[in-house]
């Protein structure tokens, strides 16, 4: 457990297996508590979603504003895709209804843009210039990209097409695991995937992110993609701390 150093806010990450959320320390970045982990609703809809975040804001003792992040693209509070969860989900006003339910203001992002957000202000991408992108990888691939430490929003790379596929349905980290994929075999799928990234544009630096970047040193000094390629300083706290983040910077709620 970290002593905060300055304002805390609670950040929570909707993911399609586990909803992850914890106290942010935003000077820091770091959690200043324990990790609190909840499965996602079997039935993945908004009303059983929000439900889980209230409980989890009532069960972590922060005050203000909360970060909410979603897998999918998110404008001015409303999702507009839901690959990985409920389609139900597209065109719900998320900010509206996790305000509603937690009865606190509500930032809501994409949360691979939190990601990388936490990555750029106080992780493994801190003071680097350039453009730079983000991969987390798990149930799906998503992505954030920043030039020269800025956010450019939603961007959905987890979908580019890799030799005739959707790159997260050859690359994601869910696909190493129902295959039952090595980690050099799975290793050259997500290598082939940066390739194509790569080919799209010239990256400084990639940060890879997700559950499956504890395990970084059994695929990175695999890949051979031209940019530095790093795994993330929070790992799979990265859209916590990214959440947290946000509720400093509001104008995320109210992307163009």
């Amino acid at each position: 457990m970290n002593a905060p150093t300055g304002p805390v806010a609670l950040g929570i990450d909707i993911g399609g297996s586990g909803i992850k959320s914890g106290a942010v320390d935003l000077t820091t970045g770091h959690l200043t508590g324990d990790r609190l982990r909840k499965p996602t609703p079997a039935l993945p809809t908004p009303d059983p979603v929000a439900q889980v975040a209230a409980e989890i804001a009532a069960q972590i003792t922060t005050v203000g504003s909360v970060g909410v992040t979603f897998p999918g693209v998110v404008r001015d509070g409303v999702i507009e895709t839901a690959a990985n969860v409920d389609a139900s989900w597209v065109g719900v006003d998320a900010a509206a209804l996790f305000e509603h339910r937690i009865g606190r203001p509500v930032v809501v992002l994409n949360d691979a843009d939190a990601a990388g957000m936490a990555e750029m202000q106080v992780g493994a991408g801190r003071g680097r210039s350039g453009v730079v992108a983000m991969v987390t990888l798990g149930i799906g691939i998503g992505s954030a990209l920043f030039l020269n430490g800025n956010l450019v929003p939603n961007t959905e790379f987890g979908h580019i097409i890799v030799a005739g596929k959707d790159g997260e349905k050859l690359a994601a980290a869910s696909v190493r695991k129902r295959d039952g994929l090595g980690w050099k075999v799975w290793a050259k799928r997500l290598d082939a995937y940066l390739a194509r990234l790569e080919a799209l544009m010239a990256l400084d630096l990639i940060i890879i992110g997700g559950g499956i970047s504890k395990d970084n040193a059994h695929f990175l000094p695999r890949l051979r993609a031209r940019a530095e390629v790093v795994p993330a300083q929070f790992l799979n706290d990265a859209g916590i701390v990214g959440a947290g983040l946000a509720t400093a910077v509001p104008e995320l709620a109210t992307q163009p």
